[in-house]
């Protein structure tokens, strides 16, 4: 996505706002369900009669398939055109919310959700490349900083927004508001779009990396789906013969690729970007950031409904005070970047990592829990998440080559929605298996499970901590 055209139309010298704007909400409307369907999950659970790992591939198999086909719909938008694709994937979004609502079992919910990343995959990556195409360069800092912005909230507000519509009950609706949400969203993003946005093909059209692309999607396949059925089946044989041919599976990805960039070709992935350290230490960041987050609500969601006896409103609720916490910081952290650049990260990073040990400790050594105990918790934690996660994606970009921009931003973008699906099978897993509100209690088995989940996401933001250390110094503007 680096060779471009100028669409007819465009100024060089001003943003196009109300383009980028709808092209902005398509991302939200993907990014947001990824964490607004968390908060539904016991209601699903209890409507549905879904498993915990059914439960887990609800979250996850929308993610794999938004990461596994994000770099393709790229791919299809440089042909094609990307308002075309971008719109497309609105389509195929908005159909499959209905898809969504309308399931009677969770193999239906599950399949729905799979067809949605799939929508997903074909709208995101447009943002990036609409952006190449329509900001000039010296506004793209702005554009890029309310983005982060946009991410973030995304990221954070489901909690909030899910409890919310599943509060609200409206039509009788119940958990299954979270899904119709995106209807209304959707008709109006593909109307504004068709208006607004222009079309953009790139300079030169590259064939798609079908065997790249296959092998990546078997290896994640592989990966995952032990991890999130092993534990219920006792770790078998095949959990273990799943997780050697994922690593076989990786090798013969990278394999492919080599010969593809040998022959001339464009591979899905260019290997020479991880010789940039930018790159290299940026996509394990980001796709452990995105690992600790939809799990660690997920987590959070089931422990206030199922160990509390909250309602999916009071959950959400739970959590206002640190989404507005998270708010208010990532404003905060978009006003100190140009200032103090990598500085700001690394502060976020360690407020991270100290909100998560902070509530391991005081949920193991302290009072039982409650949701007064937890919120202000989670508004430490959120001050931290708002200074790291907001200006996350720009940060690592800034480091990189400008002629590998476009295909490192696909990358990333993928590397979160990765980064999120194993979130959910390791941290889910390790939720799961200490929560047990049958012998322990409703309240104590939320204690305990949250502290050990708040324990396994404490490592993660330690190695964040250290990633972020590790990339390189941006000179701050």
């Amino acid at each position: 996505m680096v060779d471009v055209r100028q669409p007819v139309g465009t100024s060089p010298a001003v943003v196009p706002w109300p383009a980028v704007s709808v092209v902005m909400i398509g991302m939200f409307m993907a990014i947001l369900d990824s964490y607004i369907v968390v908060v539904a999950g016991p209601a699903i659970r209890a409507d549905l009669g879904a498993s915990e790992g059914q439960l887990q591939w609800i979250l996850a198999g929308y993610q794999l398939s938004y990461a596994v086909l994000m770099i393709t719909g790229g791919r299809f938008a440089d042909v094609y055109g990307r308002k075309r694709i971008f719109i497309l994937g609105a389509v195929v979004f908005t159909l499959s919310s209905i898809a969504c609502a309308a399931a009677q079992d969770p193999g239906m919910l599950i399949a729905a959700r799979v067809v949605q990343g799939l929508g997903a995959a074909l709208m995101v990556p447009q943002v990036f490349a609409m952006i190449a195409v329509l900001v000039p360069e010296h506004g793209r800092h702005r554009v890029f900083g309310v983005l982060g912005v946009v991410i973030g909230m995304a990221t954070i507000g489901g909690q909030l927004i899910g409890g919310l519509l599943i509060g609200a009950d409206l039509f009788g609706s119940q958990w299954r508001g979270v899904f119709w949400v995106n209807v209304p969203i959707g008709v109006a993003t593909i109307l504004l779009a068709a208006k607004y946005v222009p079309e953009s093909r790139a300079a030169g059209a590259r064939k798609l990396d079908v065997p790249g692309v296959l092998a990546l999607s078997v290896a994640l396949v592989l990966l995952t789906f032990p991890l999130i059925q092993g534990r219920d089946a006792g770790w078998p044989w095949w959990t273990w013969a799943c997780f050697a041919a994922s690593a076989a599976t990786f090798a013969v990805f990278v394999a492919i690729e080599r010969g593809v960039d040998r022959a001339g070709g464009d591979p899905l992935v260019q290997l020479a970007l991880f010789a940039q350290r930018s790159f290299a230490v940026g996509i394990v960041l980001v796709l452990c950031v995105y690992a600790f987050l939809t799990s660690y609500y997920l987590a959070l969601s089931i422990s206030m409904q199922e160990g509390l006896g909250l309602s999916a409103l009071g959950a959400g609720l739970v959590y206002a005070p640190a989404a507005t916490t998270f708010f208010v910081f990532s404003m905060v952290a978009s006003r100190l970047m140009p200032k103090y650049g990598r500085r700001v990260l690394e502060v976020g990073s360690i407020v991270v990592a100290t909100g998560y040990l902070t509530t391991a400790v005081v949920l193991l050594y302290g009072p039982e829990i409650t949701p007064a105990l937890v919120i202000p918790l989670l508004m430490l934690q959120s001050v931290g998440g708002g200074l790291l996660i907001t200006p996350l994606l720009s940060t690592v970009l800034s480091g990189i080559s400008p002629d590998s921009v476009g295909t490192a931003s696909g990358a990333l973008s993928t590397a979160q929605q990765v980064g999120g699906a194993l979130g959910v099978a390791v941290i889910g897993a390790v939720f799961f298996a200490s929560f047990h509100p049958g012998t322990d209690g409703g309240a104590a088995a939320a204690g305990h499970a949250f502290a050990m989940s708040s324990i396994a996401t404490c490592l993660l933001a330690i190695l964040v901590t250290i990633l972020v250390f590790r990339l390189p110094a941006v000179r701050a503007k």
